[in-house]
């Protein structure tokens, strides 16, 4: 209960589509062409047009080629993709060579490949591109042409200007890259925990379900095997071939087996229907009672308040939320775990402790955030470290604040409260409203 099973969810993996690079390339090339035309034609300087032309005519050339002879809405492996925008930075760096290097102000695009693959590709192949797009500008330092400008009155800048502009690039490309791939790779672990929480309450909406059917088909077989019996039991009193009397008894006895089958079906299913109301006590005991046997004390106090018991629907969400932390404080756990109720007319409050080592310092700000593990990793047979971030994840949609602390020094051990409001608590909920 505690982890997602990697056979059963995989996080996202990331690709990007050809035709997002083609148009960006298609972007760049206009861009392109409209800069040469307004400085050569609108300024009236003098520019490299025959280079500079020739090789935005070969990045339009490849462009084409990608286009016709691959399908542009397929997934490029990231590798390709980084190739694709290497070849950006050396096109770019090419321009910039013909039109006066770092002097040029678009110089700074070299800072666009490094981006969309900060937010797109793995960390490795970012960084290869920045490297890339450094070394560029730092050979474009000491090699290039003029920068196109006014014949009469040429511009000269001094060299610690130029060293200004290729640090300012460099820092650029690697403050904004990184602030770029921690916030996508945030925003992705966040995406794909979420789809993993959308999974869990999927299969427990299926297990519920599944009891709701098993008591129906329970209910209508009831019938035919009850005529079964009464026929079988009227025929046997009056056959008088031993042999046939038999085969009647045998029949009877094996009609009655069917019914009591059935009969035990129906007795678990009635606490398992969607819309099924319980105690509070008794949605603690249905958490706890699978837990019982590790080895770990399992002590539940009920309190005694002025109060009515409080009374909610049987609630997957609730049902899998509560179970996975006290799994969590089972496995934590030395001897002993402690859940302890309380309630009165607007609060209802759980509180689940261990005295295991409690949480770490530096991860107890951060609990219940998605991919916080410190279990094996995923090669070792650990799982993916979403347990806890479902568990909260699916206690809030119905309403609860959850919270995690450790004891008061001289104890150790975890302590998580739930609370909620009564009135949400005790609401008939339907799955689709808790999971959205």
């Amino acid at each position: 209960m505690t982890e997602i099973a990697t056979s059963e969810f995989r996080p996202s993996q990331r690709h990007i589509r050809l035709d997002t690079i083609l148009r960006l390339r298609w972007l760049a090339v206009l861009g392109q062409l409209a800069a040469i035309f307004i400085v050569a034609q609108g300024l009236e300087f003098n520019v490299e047009i025959v280079p500079c032309v020739s090789i935005i005519a070969l990045s339009a050339a490849l462009n084409l080629v990608l286009q016709t002879a691959a399908n542009p809405m397929q997934r490029l492996a990231p590798v390709h993709a980084a190739a694709l925008l290497a070849l950006n930075i050396v096109e770019l760096a090419g321009l910039l060579f013909f039109t006066g290097g770092l002097q040029n102000p678009f110089s700074f695009l070299f800072l666009a490949p490094v981006l969309i693959s900060a937010t797109a590709l793995p960390a490795r192949l970012t960084f290869g591109l920045g490297l890339l797009a450094v070394a560029c500008a730092s050979i474009l330092f000491f090699f290039h042409l003029p920068l196109p400008w006014d014949s009469d009155d040429p511009l000269v800048l001094p060299p610690i200007y130029l060293v200004g502009v290729w640090l300012s690039i460099v820092l650029a490309i690697g403050v904004t890259s990184l602030y770029s791939f921690q916030v996508t790779e945030e925003a992705r672990k966040l995406a794909d925990a979420l789809a993993a929480t959308e999974l869990v309450l999927t299969r427990e909406q299926h297990l519920t379900q599944l009891d709701g059917l098993a008591a129906a088909a329970a209910h209508e077989l009831g019938t035919p095997l009850a005529t079964i019996f009464l026929i079988s039991r009227e025929l046997e009193k009056t056959v008088k071939d031993p042999s046939f009397a038999a085969d009647l008894k045998t029949l009877r006895e094996q009609t009655q087996r069917c019914r009591d089958i059935l009969s035990k079906i129906t007795q678990l299913s009635s606490t398992g229907a969607p819309f099924d109301r319980m105690k509070l006590s008794e949605l603690i005991e249905e958490v706890v009672a699978p837990h019982r046997d590790f080895g770990v004390a399992i002590k539940v106090r009920i309190a005694v308040a002025a109060a009515a018991e409080p009374v909610g629907s049987r609630n997957p969400a609730i049902l899998y939320g509560v179970g996975n932390i006290v799994e969590n404080a089972v496995d934590f756990a030395h001897t002993t775990v402690e859940v302890n109720a309380w309630w009165n007319n607007d609060t209802i409050e759980l509180v689940i402790s261990d005295d295991g080592p409690g949480i770490p310092p530096d991860l107890l700000n951060r609990i219940g955030e998605p991919y916080l593990s410190r279990r094996r990793t995923q090669d070792e047979g650990g799982g993916l470290g979403l347990g806890v971030f479902i568990a909260r994840t699916l206690l809030e949609r119905t309403g609860a604040k959850v919270s995690f602390t450790n004891r008061t020094f001289p104890e150790h051990g975890a302590v998580v409260q739930i609370t909620w409001p009564r009135q949400r608590f005790e609401a008939i909920e339907t799955l689709e409203e808790t999971i959205g």
